[in-house]
């Protein structure tokens, strides 16, 4: 088996980082089109027609705002995905594991370097929330 395991750190509160991670609308803005609800036993999927992907999700663990967790089936990858969130002083830290890859292959490649190029998107994302909060 073989597990991804990243740490991200963002300059945007808990609550903002969270909202990122549960509403619909502003993971589609990060992640993928999707009809997620943080919601214990809720089944949902997110899709990315231009690569015709459909990941099929089931909503696991919600402790707000400290973890998320719900499958990530998809393709070759029948996973679990977990966020879990802490914040120290005006720094919030992410930790994202998603566990039960078979072993280190395109797929496990694949989502690490993914997962990687979405906090690129989700930082966006947050220092647009910022901005907006801002003016």
């Amino acid at each position: 088996m073989a597990d991804i395991s990243l740490d991200f750190h963002f300059k945007s509160p808990i609550n903002k980082v969270w909202d990122a991670l549960t509403n619909s609308d502003t993971l589609a803005r990060w992640v993928m089109e999707n009809n997620f609800k943080p919601i214990v036993g809720y089944k949902c999927q997110f899709q990315n027609k231009e690569i015709d992907l459909i990941v099929d999700s089931e909503v696991l663990i919600v402790d707000e705002p400290y973890k998320l967790s719900y499958t990530w089936v998809g393709g070759p990858i029948n996973t679990v995905v977990t966020w879990t969130l802490k914040q120290e002083g005006e720094m919030t830290y992410l930790h994202l594991e998603q566990t039960g890859f078979e072993k280190e292959d395109f797929a496990f490649n694949g989502a690490k370097y993914g997962w990687a190029g979405k906090m690129e998107d989700l930082k966006k994302v947050l220092e647009e929330s910022l901005e907006s909060n801002i003016s």
